[in-house]
């Protein structure tokens, strides 16, 4: 899985980078085939901006955009939306496969 973080306009320290390399290593729980995943953080007028781009493999990318007054806060927030949208994938992935026609033969006798 490769991984950018990019910040404009605001430097990151070193805890809040390795708190998104984490977060980011923990989308590996929901067994998708992850290729890339940018992050992108954005000062803004009134807050921070954050972007989440997850490239999935044979699939559509996931984009998580989330903005609020702290930067931690906007952060949490993209990482809990991110994770939900992916679980959501991997369901929808799980019951896909789980269905053969076997099964539904099974069922008519």
């Amino acid at each position: 899985m490769n991984v950018q973080i990019r910040a404009k306009d605001l430097t990151l320290n070193t805890h809040t980078r390795s708190h998104v390399e984490a977060a980011v290593e923990a989308f590996s729980k929901f067994q998708l085939d992850i290729t890339t995943v940018n992050v992108n953080i954005v000062a803004q007028k009134k807050g921070v901006a954050i972007e989440f781009d997850i490239h999935i493999a044979h699939a559509q990318p996931v984009v998580i955009n989330q903005s609020d007054d702290d930067l931690d806060t906007a952060i949490d927030l993209a990482i809990d939306r991110a994770s939900k949208a992916l679980r959501r994938l991997h369901t929808k992935i799980i019951e896909k496969q789980a269905t053969s026609v076997r099964d539904l033969e099974t069922l008519d006798a």
